[in-house]
């Protein structure tokens, strides 16, 4: 079950390969995201010291929160993956200049997941003709629509 998308990510880059990783979240994020106050929209994961991190995630504190906890909203989160999975992510990051890039948080068995991918930056001209695509799709589909009230009437 999907909590948060990030949309975005597929109008900005080409996705090559997916993947699921845990996040390391505090008592307070846990209970703020499943109140559906986290975003993803600029966030992104990095490499640092041959583990994976998220930075950007915005989770909004909930009003309720203990009175002894300061929230730090936008703060760095790890990523829990196998070795041999940080290890080829590391290498095609590095080689073939790929970005990680976040999709969506989900929950799996009880647990907050988050999805990202290996993506290419689209160039301009890609975003275009990713556009004028849709566009022609859309416009298919309301032709054809047409096309079969007009045959049944």
């Amino acid at each position: 079950m999907s909590i948060i998308e990030n949309r975005k990510a597929f109008h900005d880059y080409l996705i090559e390969e997916r993947f699921e990783a845990g996040l390391v979240l505090l008592g307070w994020e846990v209970k703020a995201i499943r109140e559906g106050r986290a975003q993803l929209k600029e966030s992104y994961v990095i490499v640092i010291d041959g583990a994976l991190w998220l930075l950007g995630m915005h989770i909004s504190p909930l009003p309720t929160v203990s009175t002894h906890v300061v929230p730090d909203a936008t703060r760095t989160r790890k990523l829990l993956l196998k070795a041999e999975e940080i290890s080829k992510l590391i290498g095609k990051v590095e080689q073939r200049g790929f970005a990680l890039v976040p999709l969506n948080l989900h929950y799996k068995n009880g647990l907050i997941k988050l999805d990202f991918a290996l993506g290419k930056g689209k160039k301009l001209h890609d975003k275009r003709d990713a556009e004028q695509e849709k566009d022609w799709v859309r416009e298919h589909q309301r032709i054809m629509k047409n096309d079969t009230t007009k045959n049944l009437s």
